[in-house]
């Protein structure tokens, strides 16, 4: 199935005076993929054009699911795999924001690895250990 349809224009407004960016998902009820999986294929092409440049806040979890008339849990799933992906930032009550992708593939892939091995509850020592056990 191919990902969401996007406008032509641009999607997103560049925030002014740390306002949430006002973001356009269209959310396709047939789809097979999955609501949130939706939204982050739809913010992280946003991210990838430009549309939502580093820096810029995303609107708040409570105000997406509002927008988009789904469940705050979604959206809030969305961010976290975005978060994980290295798309975006969490900071605490200043927001969601969307991180510089000038780092790229590698970044986000380490950022993954260690946001699971955090989750698993494995140590930096040990997480050290079996990277340079793997390591070529």
């Amino acid at each position: 199935m191919p990902p969401p349809q996007r406008p032509p224009e641009s999607s997103a407004e560049t925030p002014r005076s740390g306002r949430s960016a006002r973001i356009s998902i269209h959310l396709d009820p047939a789809s097979t993929q999955p609501v949130f999986s939706q939204i982050c294929a739809a913010v992280s092409a946003d991210i990838a054009a430009g549309r939502l440049p580093a820096g810029t806040r995303l609107p708040p979890t409570r105000a997406l699911a509002a927008q988009l008339d789904i469940a705050v849990n979604t959206v809030a799933k969305a961010y976290r795999e975005l978060e994980v992906g290295g798309y975006i930032e969490g900071r605490g009550r200043r927001g969601t924001f969307v991180r510089d992708q000038s780092g790229a593939a590698g970044e986000r892939e380490v950022i993954r690895f260690v946001t699971t091995m955090h989750s698993l509850g494995t140590s930096l020592e040990d997480t050290l250990d079996l990277v340079r056990r793997a390591w070529p």
